[in-house]
């Protein structure tokens, strides 16, 4: 009975042995037929890449998979499909043939489908990459340094979301980087070093949050640096030898190496980068930055390289300054510094210090004399933050340097206004103020609106104005003999004013405010961009500006405004005021009328405020203007008895020196 049971057992183990061994069978001819075919696809790679020296070991009869490692060929696979493939070749390696196709390479290379990693570095790959890279979609790491790639990125490769690194240094593709460079979720390194690419960096980069490598130096770009401050994954940004600017990039604190240099950044540094503790490079050489420089850095807990070289910074630098003990290597030659050499950079002992072409108190590297720098340090202009700041109260101060310039058109609105008001109303004789010699009264207003009162010479002076432009101290010593008191023409609560004349002839005004410590450049930039933009003919227009700083903390010293120079002189009988005004209104503006507008310009524009009219006196006296142009255009018209339209009356303008 026992051997009749056991007998259908051993059956059905006979049967499920043969069941399995059949699956091993498959297996393995499944294995060697994909091993067949990923030999088949790396010799064909060979042949594309015109067999090179480091692959002569490439044969049909090598298992790839099991295959020692090397420096430059290695070939790694999982359950027998290659997922990386990494070929490097010699640097300096030549372009391929001219029959090599790198479509025809890149459509090979995606028989490799489960590739993860690919490395294809100075392999002579020439031509566009080709957009069926993207159907490696499992691809991770893409590495394509030292070829001759052109071109622009191809859009198909947006698709590849697994894609963590991309690095295409060292090529020649063209063009402006694509928004949806930006769009990959996991992307943790982005290098692009030397290429052609050019434009400015697309925003959607600030999306990249898992970034930790941005590199992008040896470029075209241009602009302005994208907020990178949500980027706090970021470790490294390099962006060396492009035109970005003029504005420091916002960043994160986690930054371990920063390179901008070589760019044409012009703003101050902010004070945040003292408190990037994580920083162990960085190199701000060969800009254009200015204000103060923060000896803090020299101290950062993880600083090992510092490079300010070329750049205008200023202020004091002390001896009991500390360094960083791990600080290899300091460049800050070619700078505005004064002061005294710290003692820790005094004494290199095999590390690198430079700090030659300043005004510092040593002889151990050449130096400029003090004066040089205070020279170079008084016309720096800082650019505003882009975060909005308060204004300050001696900022607004500036507002009121506006108030002479603005007093003529003050006077043309309350015309405009006047003449709204009494339009078809008789106006009665208020109670004498009178400024004019007496006239007869009782006349209607309707002259205000057609009136244009504006000195030929401010008109001219507008329209043909040079650029704004910043000033130097010597240009403005030289203008005004060195602000001699023959060029002193008064003070008040906004300044000094000065009368100088350039080198090119040209009269100007300057009016010089005299600021506390406590102020730096960047709080007046805002005003002083206002003031560059009144650029009208009604205006008297600003020319420049010059600011003087303190070299110990680049605080502002004294901040000069410079005006066109007009000189306003009232004619005093008929003949000369009718022979100075405008032609265009001398046959059709009566003297009187003339003489009244005349004499209370002038009386707004005096010095002691106690001396200028009030309100109800410029009204009440360019109503009586008003009243004299009607009468005596009444008179004219009825003399020649040809009435006229008022609106057909020439604008009024009245020249006067």
């Amino acid at each position: 009975m026992l051997v009749l049971y056991m007998l259908p057992m051993a059956k059905g183990l006979k049967h499920q042995a043969f069941l399995v061994l059949t699956i091993i069978l498959l297996l393995i001819n499944l294995s060697e037929q994909l091993q067949s075919s990923q030999t088949h696809t790396l010799l064909r790679l060979q042949l594309l890449l015109n067999y090179p020296e480091i692959l002569s070991s490439w044969n049909s009869t090598i298992n790839f998979c099991n295959a020692e490692p090397t420096s430059q060929v290695t070939v790694v696979c999982y359950e027998e499909s290659i997922t990386q493939l990494h070929i490097i070749g010699k640097k300096g390696t030549p372009l391929l043939p001219r029959n090599f196709s790198m479509d025809s390479f890149v459509t090979t290379l995606v028989k490799l489908p489960d590739l993860k990693v690919l490395t294809l570095v100075s392999l002579g790959l020439w031509g566009p990459l080709s957009g069926k890279i993207s159907r490696l979609s499992s691809l991770e790491i893409l590495n394509m340094t030292q070829n001759f790639l052109y071109g622009t990125i191809p859009h198909e490769l947006s698709s590849v979301s697994s894609l963590q690194t991309l690095i295409l240094d060292d090529n020649m593709f063209s063009g402006r980087l694509p928004e949806w460079l930006g769009s990959f979720p996991v992307l943790t390194v982005l290098s692009l070093r030397k290429n052609l690419f050019n434009g400015s960096l697309p925003d959607s980069f600030s999306s990249l949050e898992n970034l930790r490598v941005l590199a992008l130096s040896h470029n075209h770009f241009y602009g302005e640096v994208p907020d990178f401050s949500s980027l706090t994954n970021l470790q490294e940004l390099d962006l060396e030898d492009n035109a970005f600017g003029p504005r420091f990039p916002q960043l994160g604190n986690k930054l371990v190496r920063l390179v901008l240099g070589k760019n044409k950044f012009r703003s101050g540094v902010p004070s945040e980068l003292s408190s990037y503790y994580q920083l162990e490079w960085l190199d701000l050489s060969f800009n254009r930055f200015v204000g103060p420089f923060p000896p803090s850095l020299l101290s950062l807990p993880s600083i090992t390289y510092l490079n300010i070289a070329d750049n205008k910074f200023t202020g004091m630098l002390f001896e009991n300054a500390s360094c960083n003990v791990e600080l290899e290597f300091a460049d800050l030659s070619s700078n505005l510094l004064t002061g005294h050499l710290p003692s820790c950079l005094s004494d290199s002992k095999g590390r690198v210090f430079l700090y030659a072409r300043n005004c510092l108190a040593t002889g151990k590297e050449n130096q400029h004399p003090f004066s040089f720098c205070r020279n170079e340090a008084l016309a720096v202009g800082i650019l505003p933050h882009s975060k909005n700041t308060k204004p300050s109260k001696v900022a607004l101060a500036l507002g009121i340097t506006g108030g002479i310039i603005g007093g003529i058109v003050l006077l043309g609105l309350i015309f405009i206004f006047v003449r709204r008001l009494n339009a078809n109303k008789i106006i009665n004789k208020p109670t004498t103020r009178l400024i004019a010699e007496k006239a007869s009264t009782g006349y209607t207003s309707k002259l205000l609106s057609d009136a244009r009162y504006i000195s030929q010479t401010m008109k001219l002076g507008a329209l043909g104005l040079p650029a704004y432009r910043t000033f130097s101290l010597e240009e403005l010593e030289d203008a005004t003999n060195n602000f001699d008191t023959t060029a002193f023409m008064g003070e008040g609560s906004q300044g000094q004013m000065y009368r100088g004349r350039l080198k090119d002839g040209t009269f100007v005004a300057i009016r010089c405010l005299k600021m506390k410590k406590s102020h730096s450049t960047q709080s007046f930039m805002h005003h002083v961009e206002l003031i560059s933009k009144l650029r009208y003919r009604h205006l008297v227009s600003a020319l420049g500006h010059c600011f003087e700083c303190y070299l110990d903390d680049s605080s502002l010293s004294r901040m000069f405004l410079i005006f066109e120079y007009l000189q306003v002189n009232v004619a005093t009988d008929d003949a000369t005021r009718r022979s100075i005004a405008d032609p265009a209104v001398q046959t059709s503006c009566s003297d009187q009328s003339l003489k009244t507008m005349m004499e209370i310009c002038v009386r707004c524009l005096l010095k002691n405020p106690a001396e200028r009219p009030s309100v109800e006196d410029v009204l009440w006296n360019l109503q009586f203007a008003s009243q004299i142009q009607d009468a005596w255009r009444g008179d004219s018209q009825s003399s020649e008895g040809s009435p006229g339209s008022p609106s057909q009356l020439p604008h009024l303008r009245v020249s006067f020196h």
